[in-house]
């Protein structure tokens, strides 16, 4: 079982910066891939960024990439989404997961993760 837990979300304004956490309980945590997703008011959560288990590759989707950057430190069983020249459009619960069952590197799907954190809300005001 692992648990998840992220921090860092706040209310910033347009062209500001916020790096949020994700902290992760368990002893594997290396071994799993991990995905940001955000869920946005009356739309469905979509998927942002995911790390592989070295934190070798990642990926994001088109509108983050250049202003968001995810990356994780095994040691301290943290994954990091810092987050540049933030936009309202950004404005989201964001969430964490894990992927337990990865056969690949990284999975953008959410059907994919097996873990999740409760979700920390940024809100970018304009």
């Amino acid at each position: 079982q692992v648990q998840l837990r992220e921090s860092g979300g706040g209310l910033v304004q347009a062209g500001g910066s916020l790096r949020l956490s994700c902290a992760a309980s368990g002893r594997t945590f290396s071994s799993y891939p991990m995905g940001w997703f955000r869920q946005a008011p009356g739309k469905e959560r979509e998927f942002v960024a995911a790390i592989s288990r070295r934190g070798i590759l990642t990926y994001y989707i088109q509108s983050v990439e250049g202003r968001f950057t995810l990356s994780r430190d095994n040691a301290k069983n943290t994954v990091y989404l810092q987050m540049n020249s933030l936009k309202p459009e950004d404005t989201a619960v964001y969430y964490c997961a894990a992927d337990a069952g990865a056969s690949s590197s990284y999975s953008l799907k959410s059907e994919d993760y097996d873990y999740w954190g409760q979700g920390t809300q940024v809100t970018v005001s304009s």
